[in-house]
């Protein structure tokens, strides 16, 4: 008997449930035209950027503008990385984003444990003195760091772009501060039972479980120091320091110097080499950066 009213409830069921398809199925189309339409908006600059790099002058400069290069120059791409030194450039740009990236992962998961899941006397109040500072904009602090790094003798050295990462960035110790707190309190007192302090809860407990959030922080600061351009053109003064940043102002400023046009096709071959490392990275940890995005603003 109880076979035979399921039997007949599943009709009943399919056809509402088929019923209500079409409509979500234009729901969804809708959706996805929306979402299609602005994944065009957001890759077309790049795509232009991609064919310029391919392209030789005269197509540049053609109305209406052509995507598909006739021919093809991939030499662009090895001339533009030979007319300045970019492999030095390179180099010289993993040398202070990678050790400011790891300064800023140790300066800021520490005082957001200590934001998140410690209670203390001053404890919110110290957390918005340190999300304020975060309206202080970098032209505001540029002349007093520059006259303090003069006095310290550290002008036309990588230490103004890597030491100041050594002391804690509000807007990371506010995305990690933000996840800690959606990591159960109940491991903490497990912890606390079996004899634990806070730093080993901390290194044993809470920074295996944060991976995403460290990957989105880290990634966040390889991206800011690897595409900054103020801040090596006021402390870096030789060439052979140069990062890529100013690599790519360097080479527009040959061919004007040299009273030739702006080749607009070595420009582009250029700046695609320089933001493909972002590229690839981002690839490659898209899961985990957007699994992080998503947590640190579940609990407020």
């Amino acid at each position: 008997m109880a076979v035979t009213s399921a039997a007949r409830a599943r009709p009943s069921t399919y056809a509402r449930r088929k019923k209500a398809t079409p409509s979500k199925l234009i729901r969804q189309a809708l959706l996805y035209a929306i979402l299609l339409a602005l994944s065009v908006l957001f890759v077309l600059p790049f795509a232009w950027m991609l064919s310029t790099s391919l392209k030789d002058d005269p197509q540049v400069y053609r109305v209406p503008p052509i995507w598909l290069p006739r021919p093809m120059r991939w030499r662009n791409y090895i001339e533009a990385m030979t007319v300045v030194p970019f492999g030095r450039f390179f180099v010289n740009t993993l040398w202070y984003v990678l050790p400011s990236t790891f300064g800023v992962l140790f300066s800021s998961a520490l005082p957001a444990y200590g934001f998140a899941r410690l209670r203390w006397k001053g404890r919110d109040l110290l957390f918005f003195i340190c999300l304020a500072t975060m309206m202080i904009p970098f032209q505001v602090q540029m002349i007093p760091l520059f006259i303090t790094f003069k006095k310290l003798g550290w002008i036309d050295t990588y230490l103004p772009l890597v030491v100041p990462s050594f002391f804690g960035s509000a807007y990371s110790i506010f995305l990690l501060r933000q996840f800690f707190m959606t990591i159960p309190r109940e491991l903490s007192d497990a912890a606390y039972m079996d004899g634990c302090g806070e730093l080993m809860i901390f290194w044993r407990i809470i920074l295996p479980l944060s991976r995403p959030a460290l990957a989105v922080v880290a990634l966040f600061q390889f991206m800011g120091a690897w595409n900054d351009y103020l801040g090596p053109l006021i402390y870096l003064n030789s060439m052979k320091r140069f990062p890529v940043a100013l690599g790519l102002q360097l080479l527009r400023a040959t061919y004007h110097a040299a009273g030739q046009k702006l080749v607009w096709p070595y420009l582009m071959a250029a700046s695609t080499v320089v933001i493909a490392p972002i590229l690839i990275i981002f690839f490659f940890t898209q899961r985990t950066f957007i699994e992080g995005i998503t947590i640190t603003g579940i609990k407020a």
